[in-house]
């Protein structure tokens, strides 16, 4: 009868799958057991105390934000390495961690006072708004952590890390502390990415650039001027300083060295002509006036002609500070302002239409205004002396920069970069790379460990005493992120987890935070531990919709990963975005593919049926004789055993699942099962029990490999196979086939 079990079959395999009859029990059942831990897995002998060590830190999703697409790729790509190198006996590590991403927090809980209860931040004070942008962050915390086990990651939650608990606050201290008493941090005036909206500094990273229609003046300062210059930006002309040209123009030659006083809009303004390497000839006119308190390559190349950088002609709010008709106007009309006073003075030559990247704020949508602000930084050309080091090419007792350290610990292969162009990426920022503005005028984050009285400054974590008043900004978020890989490990302690499992493994990053994470934290593992803080960097890509277009709300294009699970099972949409795509290219995100991937986990599901079916009570006390057909089938089977490794080892993940998928389905189930049911239903007993025993072997192997990728439908057909053909009972800590 149809619906009668077979002996010893669970009556489960009955039905179809049904992952959410599985998915939480299991997650639950592997965060019980403990072995998500290193230590148990060492203590139960999983893991041998000596073996070798596999350490993955979870790039820390922020606490402000739900689970989405990209953090379903780039934590399921995480997990399968995880589970693959788990599974191989290796002490595994993957520590989880959320980040405050204080900008943003700060303000989403702004925003919702503002609307709730009218009130600024100033009106609630400092220690009501952090005490409130905590609660908020509390429960937005409980919601993403909960949102990552849903799709399974295996996370060591006796490590949990936030990036403002105590022991990240102690790292970030000390950490500050020691890089100033090095002469590297240091307190000046220098051009920021001003949000005028947001009322901060932000970072390269928070900016969004948007293409919009602008227009290109051509025009000259004055009539007697010599020189035309062309500006999208005419109303910060009342701050130029210089007009730069390349020394090899011959245009310009005879100018080079002179100075140029005229009233400019109603400002007194005196340009000193100067000659730039860094000048195309061939853009423009080939001269660029200079405005350097309004520009970080004019302030550069005030900087190399020794030229003043003032004056300031924008404030913090984007409006003129200049004289005459232009101030207290915004930029805008100052704009429309200073275009209308060169057409009344015979001045502009022409004006085009193009189109201009324009920097905006992601959390405000405020325009960037480059001012110049008094901040802290971090110098990157400085010279220090390194206590320790373990890096190749590098001494301990040496002097060396912070530059030349994120060079060498890539280019002598210390930190390997299997992706050669994001090598060539991480090479090219490192030779442009400019001192680090770390202070942010808000109230959320770590402060500065910075305390005045009167003149004087002293840097410390508490308070000197009487009358010292602490700095009012915090560190930038990308400060305490940089120390990730061995702050969540116990520094400045020096712990057992330390020394055990730093440096990490590898890293996997998207490639849009290459410059911004992966080199910071370079830059601080080498200072503060002389070690680098990963032996590898796999940058993936961006998940993006079927047509290749961003997720967005404004295209409507956007995908619900929860929904995704609920629809189809986590595992069905882990292999949708693992599978098909190389590490380190854009993903397109199909929802039939998950719909697809699910009917290979049913796929999965009624082959161990079969399996189990046929082998109903048989005894394996004795291994039986093979025919050449079964030897055949081993020997394929192990061939994809060592496939499957070999690109998992490659970082090749995506060709890793492919293999195990393609086994699985096209080998197993399409050739081995269909040959089998003649065998197994004749009357020849031995080479019956010889099948019986390859289907055995073939199913084992085959839940094994496919385990990093899908985890829960093989675990749960590993929790109802026989104890005896178990070499675990659980299979995220069974032995890797060899």
């Amino acid at each position: 009868m149809a619906n009668q079990a077979q002996p010893n079959i669970p009556e489960i395999f009955l039905s179809p799958y049904n992952p959410s009859e599985h998915e939480d029990n299991l997650y639950q059942m592997w965060n019980d057991s403990g072995y998500f831990n290193p230590d148990n897995c060492v203590k139960d002998g999983i893991a041998k105390p000596d073996a070798e060590p596999f350490t993955v830190m979870l790039p820390p999703p922020n606490v402000t934000g739900n689970l989405h697409l990209g953090h379903v790729y780039e934590d399921s790509l995480q997990d399968a390495f995880v589970r693959f190198h788990r599974m191989q006996g290796k002490r595994t590590l993957w520590v989880p961690g959320t980040d405050s991403a204080a900008i943003a927090t700060q303000a989403r809980v702004e925003k919702n006072i503002q609307k709730e209860d009218k009130k600024s931040r100033h009106d609630l004070g400092r220690e009501e708004l952090v005490k409130r942008i905590e609660v908020f962050a509390k429960e937005s915390e409980g919601t993403i952590l909960n949102q990552i086990k849903k799709v399974g990651m295996s996370l060591d939650w006796s490590r949990y890390a936030y990036a403002l608990d105590d022991e990240r606050y102690e790292a970030v201290m000390t950490a500050f502390t020691n890089m100033y008493e090095a002469g590297l941090i240091y307190r000046g005036n220098r051009i920021v990415n001003w949000d005028p909206k947001g009322q901060t500094t932000i970072s390269d990273d928070e900016i969004v650039y948007e293409e919009r229609d602008a227009k290109l003046y051509t025009f000259k300062y004055n009539k007697d001027f010599p020189i035309t210059i062309a500006t999208t930006r005419p109303e910060t002309k009342v701050g130029d300083t210089a007009v730069a040209v390349h020394p090899e123009d011959e245009r310009y030659k005879q100018y080079i060295g002179q100075t140029f006083d005229f009233i400019f809009c109603d400002v007194p303004v005196s340009v000193k002509v100067v000659a730039d390497k860094e000048v195309d000839p061939e853009f423009g006119t080939g001269a660029i006036g200079v405005t350097p308190a309004h520009s970080k390559i004019d302030w550069d190349i005030a900087d190399r002609a020794n030229i003043d950088h003032r004056p300031q002609v924008i404030n913090e709010y984007a409006k003129m500070v200049a004289e005459g008709r232009l101030s207290g106007l915004k930029v805008t009309a100052a704009r429309e302002e200073v275009v209308k006073w060169l057409e009344e003075e015979n001045l502009l030559e022409k004006t085009e239409d193009i189109k201009q990247n324009v920097s905006t704020a992601e959390r405000t949508g405020g325009i960037i205004e480059p001012l110049p602000k008094l901040q802290w930084w971090i110098s990157v050309d400085k010279e220090f002396i390194i206590k320790h080091s373990e890096i190749t090419g590098i001494e301990s007792g040496e002097k060396i920069s912070l530059k030349e350290l994120m060079r060498k610990s890539v280019e002598n292969g210390d930190v390997v970069f299997p992706q050669d162009r994001f090598r060539k990426i991480y090479f090219h920022w490192i030779e442009n790379l400019h001192d680090w503005c770390i202070s942010r005028q808000i109230w959320f984050g770590h402060r500065i460990p910075a305390w005045y009285k009167e003149d004087e400054i002293k840097v410390q974590t508490n308070s000197p005493g009487e009358g010292w008043e602490q700095e009012e900004d915090v560190l930038d978020t990308w400060f305490s992120s940089a120390l990730w890989t061995f702050s969540t490990l116990g520094w400045p302690e020096q712990t057992k987890d330390l020394e055990t499992f730093h440096p990490t493994s590898f890293m996997s990053p998207g490639y849009e935070i290459l410059p911004l994470w992966v080199s910071r934290m370079i830059l601080m593992s080498g200072f503060h531990l002389g070690q680098v803080p990963f032996k590898a960097v796999m940058i993936h890509g961006l998940v993006r919709d079927k047509q290749g277009q961003k997720f967005s709300k404004s295209l409507k294009n956007g995908t619900d990963p929860l929904e995704m699970v609920k629809l189809y099972s986590a595992d069905a949409l882990r292999m949708s975005v693992l599978m098909g795509t190389a590490i380190g290219n854009d993903i397109r995100f199909d929802e039939q593919q998950v719909r697809g991937y699910q009917k290979f986990a049913n796929k999965l599901w009624n082959i161990s049926r079969f399996v189990l079916t046929s082998n109903a009570d048989v005894n394996w006390e004795q291994v039986p004789e093979l025919s050449e057909r079964d030897e055949e089938i081993i020997r394929k089977l192990k061939q994809t055993v060592s496939e499957v490794s070999d690109e998992i080892d490659k970082f090749s993940l995506y060709l890793g699942a492919e293999k195990a998928y393609h086994y699985v389905w096209h080998e197993l189930a399409d050739v081995v099962l269909e040959e089998s049911k003649d065998i197994l239903t004749g009357a020849d007993e031995s080479a019956k029990y010889a099948r019986q025993y390859v289907l055995k072997e073939c199913l084992i192997t085959s839940l094994k490999i496919l385990h990093p990728f899908m985890p829960f439908v093989t675990e749960a057909v590993w929790q109802n196979l026989p104890k005896e053909l178990k070499d675990q009972d659980i299979l995220m800590v069974a032995k890797w086939p060899k």
